[in-house]
Formats: C-alpha cells, structure tokens, sequence
C-alpha cells in the first residue's frame, strides 16, 4: 500500500486504510479502529453510521479480539453472545487485533457488514496484513 509507506502517522494511515476499505470493498457497512486509551476502548477513524463512542470492557467481539491477541470472524452477530449492537443493521463482523511495534495490542479494526456469514479466511487473511502497515 503505497499510499501510506512513507507516512509515520498511525492514525493518519488508519484513516486512509478505513477510507480505502470502505468505499472498495463490498458489503463493508460500517469500516473503523476501536483504539485502548488508558484501558478503556475508544472509537477511533472510522467510516459509516454514527458508532459506539466507548465499548463496555471485556464485553463483544471487539474485546474478545484483544483478549485473544487473534483476528474474530463473527458470521451472525446475533449468535455471538455480548455483542454490543451500536447499528441494528450488522449482520456479520471481523476484528483484527492492531499490534504496535512492540507488540502490545494497541486497539482493533472492526469491520462490519449487513448481510450475515460476509467475512471468511481471506479478509482475515488481508486485513491482517494491512493493518500491519500501521506500525511498520
């Protein structure tokens, strides 16, 4: 991705990423970073519907990603137990942890879409690799 390489800004190449996804990829509804600010999981760039401002601790798929330190595929959110519904029209949901130069989970990219069972191994697979561009 050439458009953010020479860019030292995480949330500048954030925004772009979530700019990027959002308008290219079908079926992605609501594209954006969910970032931990003094433990507390805030919402960050994003594109789409209004979002959730602060996510309730240990609480969704968001917080299962960075308790599990993995990428989340969620095929019906109505089937994962604590979602946390800031848009009735998610259907399905992929999160992929967002790890720093050191390592340390620093928040996630969530990606939701209003059709159920709209994400597999392949975006897990490509997210993955994008969103390590942040820090790298």
């Amino acid at each position: 991705m050439d458009l953010i390489k020479d860019i030292d800004n995480p949330l500048s190449k954030m925004a772009t990423i979530n700019a990027l996804l959002h308008h290219k990829m079908q079926g992605f509804f609501w594209t954006g970073f969910y970032l931990l600010d003094k433990g507390e999981l805030l919402v960050g760039p994003y594109q789409g519907t209004l979002a959730c401002i602060l996510l309730k601790k240990d609480t969704g798929v968001c917080w299962t990603g960075i308790n599990r330190r993995e990428t989340v595929i969620v095929p019906d959110v109505e089937m994962f137990e604590g979602h946390i519904a800031c848009s009735s029209l998610t259907r399905s949901e992929i999160v992929v942890p967002v790890f720093n130069e050191k390592g340390k989970v620093v928040g996630v990219l969530d990606v939701d879409s209003k059709e159920t069972d709209n994400f597999d191994e392949t975006d897990k697979q490509y997210l993955e690799e994008i969103v390590h561009l942040i820090y790298y």
